[in-house]
């Protein structure tokens, strides 16, 4: 064996800066320091092979005899593994014996860091190379990339996510950065859109590599443009300059590379699990995917080659992946079948999700719908009838989905207008989520056109539910003798329909509320009772919630200033679990004035600036209508008058910067008791 090696590595130099990762640099570091075989793995994009060659930089003199970076992409033939590793290394050629064996007798006493690029192709060569060197070399240390496990008992995995990219209405993460540096980078003076910018890193998935070349695009494109043309990938990430490693050039080219991997059986599930938009389980992809051609599902195949990313149970895909797999499906010709078969799941789960709402399963099902609302849409973008929408109103009224639940009623409306019952239930639907979108306009004018449809059709239900959002809207403008008028012909009717409705305790809900504002609580508290036991028995905990937060209504009137803390702490519990962002809000308000009913005007003001972030941070508007007993401007005047200007804006301000889950949180540990 020859050693001609005068270097200690050949670690390239970067050419642009790394935006983030600080905290997976370190933990690659950590684990290299453990374990002899390091594989990072995720999807293609990700930044794999450039946090490789990042922490190879890092570690350069961690390692006495050098860190060497092998590159394998263009390696089609597993057996010249070795050979590249060997030329790599310095060895000249030594055909007599295994190459497998010179570089295990070579790295035998050597402190050294082999990178070994881009194995995915490779799995089984490598695994098998490793194997030998590494039973051989215990001091040498070997960081892989792959998109699936090399499968050795000392391989330590650690997957590589997307970079953050900001939320709803927010336009700072780390994909932004790196948006942004290239840009800059690219066309110096460029003045940039943030809110373009976080769209289009939002669309990207915050892939670092659609990101840079999306990027790129800027010579050309606004990034409003990039932003629109998005909808095509594919077509727009076209790499203008060259590389070393060519397969980087498009992101087609690292999306394909992953699907070259996989085999007949597993592009196929690629291509059929496309139609899903979001979160999915095993059973949903066995019964949208699974058929004659497809009697096994190899989902951990999938995400052992990073298609798929699983967290506990569910699975999901990345966007570019998933347009990727959709492309696929449509040239098999199964779009439109496997459209259907999705859009026809859902039906059937939102429909057993509707018949279980009134009962002990909420929880269960409100975490149904905020995993399965990206295919819940998917499927109503596919959808023109009355079945899917109408099925899913728990969803839009209680689970805090008010606003698409109403883009999706109105839009079917105005499909359909001929009478019809689905249309409805599509109806008082429409009014209940008008109503939780603050619209009392729409909410009264809906409730008038479903009662009086319902009336017509002898549906005491859908009457029921139309009188109920009616009162509701009453309540809010204030108009208290017409509110509890129809909250009572509300309750009425919902108890002569045919099937017990969850209605029938809301409504009592809404007319203890009214009686509240009327000052006649201890009448209140009766029908709360009566409406505690109903939900109670059922093991109901949406109308529940309701019925609490009136009777912190009332016994606050009462001057119980504990049972008022109690039953509004209840209220906020639930309507937090269940997504309800105005109800949870609203509670919270209502802790703000039992605080000053206390004379505690520091834990009101608080309390307000909690409520406010609610508010704010879930676009909505703040409560205050005339039909609350305690609204929060009268909250505010009282804990000013308590504490003064002074100490009321510091204390409001401490409430403002605590997250919302943070502040749920305090209040149900702590009952959020100020310092």
């Amino acid at each position: 064996m020859a050693e001609t090696r005068t270097r200690r590595g050949n670690v390239p130099a970067e050419t642009s800066s790394l935006v983030g990762r600080r905290a997976e640099l370190d933990e690659i570091a950590a684990l290299i320091d453990q374990s002899p075989l390091v594989t990072l793995t995720g999807v293609a994009g990700v930044g794999k092979t450039r946090l490789a060659i990042r922490t190879a930089d890092r570690l350069r003199d961690s390692f006495a005899d050098g860190v060497w970076v092998i590159e394998l992409s263009a390696e089609q033939n597993g057996d010249l593994i070795g050979h590249g590793i060997a030329a790599v290394l310095g060895l000249r050629e030594q055909s007599v014996r295994p190459q497998a064996e010179v570089l295990a007798d070579f790295l035998a006493d050597k402190r050294m860091l082999l990178v070994l690029d881009t194995c995915d192709h490779l799995i089984d060569a490598c695994a098998a190379l490793l194997r030998r060197i590494l039973s051989e070399a215990p001091h040498a240390r070997v960081l892989a990339t792959s998109r699936q496990p090399l499968g050795l008992p000392e391989e330590r995995l650690l997957p590589i996510e997307p970079l953050a990219v900001p939320g709803p209405g927010a336009t700072g993460s780390e994909a932004v950065r790196l948006f942004t540096e290239r840009a800059h980078a690219l066309v110096p003076d460029l003045t940039l859109d943030p809110a373009a910018v976080a769209q289009v890193c939002r669309l990207l998935d915050g892939i670092p590599l659609a990101i840079e070349l999306a990027a790129r695009r800027l010579r050309a494109l606004s990034v409003q443009q990039i932003a629109e043309r998005l909808d095509d990938r594919f077509a727009l990430l076209v790499g203008g300059s060259r590389t070393p490693l060519r397969r980087h050039q498009t992101m087609r080219t690292a999306v394909g590379w992953s699907h070259e991997l996989c085999t007949a059986e597993e592009r196929l599930l690629w291509a059929r699990l496309s139609v899903f938009a979001g979160w999915f389980d095993a059973d949903d992809a066995w019964a949208v995917c699974a058929d004659e051609r497809l009697a096994e599902l190899p989902l951990c195949r999938l995400v052992d080659k990073s298609i798929l990313i699983a967290e506990g149970p569910r699975y999901r895909m990345l966007g570019t992946i998933r347009d990727y797999g959709r492309e696929w499906l449509r040239r098999l010709g199964e779009e439109r079948t496997f459209i259907r078969r999705h859009h026809d799941h859902y039906l059937a789960q939102a429909r057993r999700a509707e018949a279980e709402w009134y009962g002990p399963h909420q929880l269960r099902w409100a975490d149904w719908v905020r995993h399965a609302l990206p295919d819940l849409k998917a499927a109503l973008d596919h959808d023109d009838g009355f079945d899917l929408v109408t099925a899913l109103w728990f969803a839009w009224c209680c689970l805090g989905q008010a606003r698409q639940g109403r883009y999706y009623l109105d839009r079917v409306l105005r499909w359909h207008e001929r009478p019809s019952p689905a249309r409805t239930k599509a109806l008082w639907a429409c009014a209940w989520v008008a109503l939780c979108a603050g619209d009392t306009d729409a909410a009264h004018r809906r409730a008038i056109e479903a009662y009086e449809a319902a009336t017509a059709e002898d549906d005491f239900a859908a009457a029921g539910c139309a009188r109920q959002s009616a009162a509701a809207t009453a309540l809010a403008r204030g108009e208290l003798d017409e509110a509890e008028r129809l909250a009572i012909e509300s309750a009425e009717l919902l108890a002569r329909a045919a099937c017990a409705h969850v209605g029938l305790a809301v409504a009592e809900a809404t007319l203890a509320m009214v009686l509240c504002v009327k000052g006649e609580f201890d009448r209140a508290v009766e029908v709360l009772m009566r409406q505690w036991a109903r939900c109670a028995e059922r093991g109901e905990l949406w109308a529940r919630s309701h019925g609490d937060h009136a009777r912190s209504l009332a016994e606050l009137g009462r001057g119980e200033f504990d049972a008022a803390e109690v039953y509004a702490r209840a209220a906020l519990e639930v309507k937090w679990r269940l997504g309800d962002a105005a109800g949870s809000a609203m509670a919270m308000d209502q802790l703000a004035a039992v605080a000053v009913a206390r004379g505690d005007g520091r834990r009101a003001a608080c309390l307000l600036g909690a409520a406010q972030r609610m508010w704010a941070t879930f676009g909505l508007p703040p409560s205050g209508s005339r039909g609350f007993v305690a609204p929060r401007e009268r909250t505010e005047s009282e804990a000013r008058a308590l504490v003064g200007d002074a100490v009321y804006e510091g204390a409001f301000a401490q409430g403002m910067i605590m997250d919302p889950d943070a502040a749920v949180t305090r209040v149900r540990d702590t009952g959020f008791d100020h310092p």
